[in-house]
């Protein structure tokens, strides 16, 4: 079993929990209220500012300057594709930029970027790689799953268009080569601690659609 099938296995019960919520299940049939996307939106933006910071951490601490050039492409693309498309949501939304200015992360969306950052700063290019992997790949399945999907909202139908492309899917690709090739270098040690990573983002990603579903703020 490759390392990325093991870790994909170890998961399964959170991602079929991701799959079932009725944040992803409000995109495709179009029930999913705008203010709760709305939710998204804004904390999606922070993190993916976050989740390109770590990218490039990887790209730092790569071995090869080949890598090196591959983890800096993500990190364009991220900011090319993906916060280009909230940039456009933002505009359909009508979200300003004070009030972006003035946002302030969610403590689900706060905790996963803390996460992230925890695992770039005291790991390898491994721990990273097996950090992030469960964002890309789970939004891959996501986007493969709502495929056919034509919700009337037109916002919906540009989410799901934009994770189920070949680009996207050649982006997850990648990364998981990447993993299942690191993996093969490093220690059980190191794999344990790199599948840890892995489940833990895989369950803040199912709690990130909780938090934009239910609009989650700081309590006090």
């Amino acid at each position: 079993m490759l390392f990325s099938e093991r870790c994909r296995k170890a998961a399964d019960a959170s991602w079929q929990a991701s799959f079932e919520h009725p944040f992803v299940t409000g995109i495709a049939d179009g029930s999913l209220p705008l203010d709760c996307f709305r939710h998204y939106v804004l904390n999606d933006a922070y993190y993916l500012s976050v989740f390109a910071q770590v990218q490039a951490i990887g790209a730092a601490k790569a071995g090869d300057l080949q890598t090196s050039d591959r983890m800096a492409a993500h990190v364009r693309g991220t900011y090319n594709a993906e916060l280009a498309l909230h940039e456009k949501f933002s505009r359909l939304l009508g979200i300003t930029e004070e009030e972006r200015q003035a946002f302030r992360p969610a403590p689900t969306s706060y905790a996963y970027t803390s996460h992230l950052v925890r695992a770039a700063y005291t790991g390898h290019l491994g721990d990273i790689i097996a950090a992030i992997l469960p964002c890309y790949w789970l939004y891959w399945e996501i986007g493969e799953r709502l495929r056919g999907a034509q919700p009337e909202e037109p916002i919906y139908r540009e989410w799901i268009a934009a994770y189920g492309g070949e680009w996207f899917r050649e982006s997850v690709m990648e990364q998981i080569d990447r993993l299942n090739r690191i993996a093969e270098g490093v220690t059980e040690n190191d794999r344990e601690r790199m599948e840890r990573h892995f489940l833990i983002s895989s369950q803040y990603e199912y709690m990130f659609w909780d938090m934009a579903y239910r609009k989650e703020t700081w309590p006090v």
